[in-house]
C-alpha cells in the first residue's frame, strides 16, 4: 500500500470513528490489514496514538508534559485501573507515542502483532477506541 492509500485510509478510519460509525470504522480498518502489511497497520497506529496525543494535549492545557524539560507521559493519566490486555496495549503504545519513545512503541505493536490474531484485533481495534474516546473528551463531545 502506498503512502497515500495509507493515509487516506487511515483517515477514513479515524473520521468514521469520531462521527461513531463503528462498523464503518472496522470495514475500514479491516482494509489497512488485508490490502497492507503490518508496517501499514503499525503506520495507522502511530496516526490512532497522533490523535490520542494532541487530545491529552488539549486535555491538560498547561500541565501536559513537557518532553523538552524531561516531563513524561504516564498511564495513570490516560486509563488507570483497567486490566484488560487490550485497554492495557491501547494506552501503553499511546504513552510511548506520546513520550517518542521510538524503541517502546514498536516493540508493543511487535507483541500485539504476535499474540493471537484475537488479541492482535482486540488491540489495535482499543487503540482506536482509546484514541477517540480521548478526542472526544478534548473537544466536550459525549463519547460514542
Amino acid at each position: 500500500m502506498d503512502h497515500d492509500e495509507l493515509y487516506a485510509r487511515t483517515m477514513t478510519v479515524l473520521n468514521r470513528a469520531m462521527d461513531g460509525d463503528v462498523p464503518g470504522a472496522a470495514t475500514a480498518l479491516i482494509e489497512i490489514g488485508e490490502n497492507g502489511d503490518p508496517f501499514d497497520v503499525f503506520g495507522a497506529c502511530c496516526a490512532f496514538a497522533e490523535v490520542g496525543k494532541a487530545a491529552l494535549t488539549k486535555i491538560y492545557g498547561d500541565k501536559a508534559p513537557d518532553l523538552s524539560r524531561g516531563d513524561m507521559w504516564a498511564m495513570q493519566m490516560l486509563k488507570p485501573g483497567s486490566t484488560d490486555p487490550a485497554d492495557t496495549f491501547a494506552v501503553r503504545f499511546i504513552v510511548a507515542y506520546a513520550n517518542d519513545d521510538k524503541e517502546q512503541a514498536p516493540a508493543l505493536f511487535r507483541a500485539a502483532l504476535e499474540s493471537s490474531g484475537d488479541e492482535y484485533v482486540s488491540s489495535v481495534s482499543a487503540l482506536l477506541a482509546t484514541a477517540v474516546s480521548l478526542a472526544h473528551t478534548a473537544l466536550n463531545k459525549p463519547a460514542v
